[in-house]
């Protein structure tokens, strides 16, 4: 992530969000939380789900891709809300465009550290991103006494894209997915793709009460919400007075909460699944192509 310095107009900018699919719309409803006066575009690249069993060079291609979708709408910010994208290239993401680029992995750590009572905590996520070891490299980093243990489970995107968090079938994936997190006392368990919140009551209960459950998208807004505060970048609130010049008397402006959905394929679905997990009106979602 990078802090840039911008004129008061460009506050009025939205902040881009992109996934794979469905999975980042966890933490857009963070985002809204913490960020209620801001507008937000969203792309689901629900064409290609997943991305956890796609390439580092293939992945790159994609976030590429999505990105440059959402600065050609004139976004101030992005939401990389795919931990496969911010395992394989976030670095490259930051480094080659001058806005704010946010990943979803730090603030996933930072949160699991502060949460962890034991030094015993689980990472789950898609092949790519535990295969990348980028999770258990951070939590090292933070602190090299820190038990990490770490699963992939490929089959909980297709059933969270599916809309079956709490079909039986889950449960039973679950069971053998996380049956050893249960007896090797990790007491925090971070889901390591943004499509696992959605399966979070099932997850819950297979892993016990006993066991904290770390999404990333709270801290991530956060970590949106202080950026943008810090370079002058937020949305005003309504009634609040707009002056990118000191000779300008400013304007009154209302910019109500906002968010346009784009999808790649398969709108119906996304709209359902959507609205079910936001619980909100999810309202019209473009399909759009999406090529570099």
């Amino acid at each position: 992530m990078q802090n840039v310095s911008r004129s008061k107009a460009d506050a009025l900018r939205p902040i881009g969000v992109f996934d794979s699919g469905v999975g980042g719309l966890t933490v857009l409803k963070s985002l809204l939380a913490a960020l209620p006066e801001e507008r937000f575009l969203y792309l689901g690249d629900t064409a290609k789900v997943p991305y956890g069993n796609k390439s580092r060079e293939t992945v790159t291609k994609l976030a590429f891709e999505n990105l440059l979708f959402l600065l050609e709408r004139q976004v101030k910010a992005v939401v990389v809300a795919c931990n496969t994208v911010s395992a394989s290239c976030l670095d490259l993401l930051v480094d080659a465009f001058r806005i704010p680029v946010f990943g979803v992995i730090e603030p996933a750590v930072e949160a699991a550290v502060q949460t962890t009572r034991n030094g015993c905590i689980g990472v789950i996520g898609t092949r790519g991103t535990i295969q990348s070891g980028a999770y258990q490299s951070a939590l090292k980093a933070r602190d090299p006494a820190l038990k990490v243990l770490s699963r992939d489970c490929p089959l909980l995107v297709p059933l969270a894209e599916e809309g079956y968090a709490d079909h039986q079938a889950t449960q039973l994936i679950l069971q053998d997915y996380l049956g050893d997190f249960i007896s090797t006392g990790v007491d925090s368990l971070i889901l390591g793709c943004t499509h696992y919140p959605v399966l979070l009551r099932s997850i819950q209960a297979v892993v016990g009460p006993g066991v904290t459950l770390v999404e990333s998208g709270p801290m991530t807004a956060r970590r949106v919400f202080e950026s943008l505060k810090e370079s002058h970048a937020l949305t005003p609130a309504p009634g609040s007075t707009l002056s990118d010049s000191p000779h300008d008397n400013g304007s009154e402006i209302e910019i109500p909460p906002q968010v346009r959905y784009f999808v790649t394929d398969d709108q119906p679905r996304f709209s359902r699944v959507a609205a079910e997990f936001l619980q909100r009106e999810i309202g019209r979602v473009e399909v759009v192509r999406v090529v570099s």
